[in-house]
This record gives structure tokens, C-alpha cells and sequence, in this order.
């Protein structure tokens, strides 16, 4: 099995074994909603509220290699662990408490990435608001592929009223109004 799906499989299967609520995130759902493209890590979005972050951290940082000697201190600041799978593949971990993030979870579903490898991914439309929230380069360009690959099962409606709190939190009206232009096409 690819290393990217056995290690997002064995962190899933930790998570899942907890009943935590979490999806794949970045260049894994981009395969699943864009194009197949090179990614290096895996990204996760783990719900863990505000507030009890550390009851998370600490039982991943007990069952994987942390990838920083200040992991729980880094993680609890930035609200991103950085650890290791078994294989040595990086595992980025959001640690997810605000609303959109629980209305995310609410949306996962699952998808078959290999013969007995199906994991939870967020939304095609999740997705988008956060490629577009990050707004650098790659992340416009993922937008477009999905858009592209997904064009007629989009709804655009909830991608804006989800994106739009957002960009005016950090006051990126060209966002907003870069996310209605792909949506017309």
C-alpha cells in the first residue's frame, strides 16, 4: 500500500478507535475532489474543541513520534501537532474548535483510496474554504481542479456563506470575490 494511505489509515484508525471526530484535509482530499497530485504529508483535521486540546495532543504524542522536541508546546500555541506515523511519514494535525470546522465534520464522508483503505475526508465544498482561506498559490490552483473535476456537484451557495465570515475576519474582500468569479464559470 502507498505510505500516505497506510499511515493516514493507521492515524484514522487511532482516531476512530477513540471516537474523536476528524477528517483528511489537504493534498489527500485534493486527490479525492481535484487531480492526483504529489503530497508529502498528511494532513488531518481533528475536532477537539477549545479548550481540552491537551487531552487530545498528549494520547497522540503517547501513540506517535512527535517531530519537534516542543511538539505539545507547539501544538497548544499554533493548534497543529506535528508528529510521525510508525513508517515515518508526517502526520500535520489541526486541532479543529471553531464553528465551521464542527459544521466540517458534520460533512465528511468517506472514500476509497485503495482496496481496503477507505478514510474520511471533508467536503469538495470544505475543502475549497479552506484552500481559499490559506490563499496562497497552490491552493487557487487546487480550487480550480476541483472546480473543474466537481464543476455540476458544487454547492457554491454554502462554499460562500462559509468562506464569507471568514475572509471578513481577515478582511480579504478579493478573496470573496475571487471564489464568486470561479463559481460563475
Amino acid at each position: 500500500m502507498n505510505p500516505l494511505y497506510q499511515a493516514a489509515q493507521d492515524v484514522c484508525g487511532f482516531m476512530a478507535g477513540r471516537g474523536w471526530s476528524f477528517c483528511l484535509i489537504g493534498g489527500l482530499a485534493v486527490v479525492r475532489w481535484g487531480e492526483p497530485r504529489m503530497t508529502q504529508d498528511v494532513d488531518l483535521s481533528l475536532l477537539t474543541g477549545l479548550g481540552s486540546e491537551e487531552k487530545f495532543v498528549d494520547a497522540l504524542l503517547d501513540a506517535f513520534q512527535p517531530r519537534l522536541t516542543t511538539a505539545r508546546a507547539f501544538a497548544l500555541e499554533n493548534r497543529v501537532l506535528l508528529v510521525r506515523a510508525a513508517n515515518g511519514m508526517p502526520l500535520d494535525i489541526a486541532l479543529a474548535g471553531f464553528p465551521f470546522e464542527e459544521r466540517m465534520m458534520r460533512r465528511t464522508s468517506a472514500f476509497a483510496f485503495a482496496p481496503d483503505c477507505s478514510l474520511p475526508t471533508c467536503s469538495a465544498e470544505d475543502l475549497i474554504v479552506m484552500k481559499a482561506f490559506a490563499g496562497r498559490i497552490r491552493d487557487w490552483q487546487d480550487i480550480e481542479m476541483i472546480h473543474s473535476r466537481q464543476r455540476n456537484q458544487l454547492d457554491w451557495a454554502l462554499i460562500l456563506a462559509e468562506f464569507k465570515p471568514l475572509a471578513e475576519v481577515r478582511n480579504e474582500p478579493e478573496a470573496i470575490r475571487r471564489l464568486e468569479i470561479i463559481a460563475q464559470t
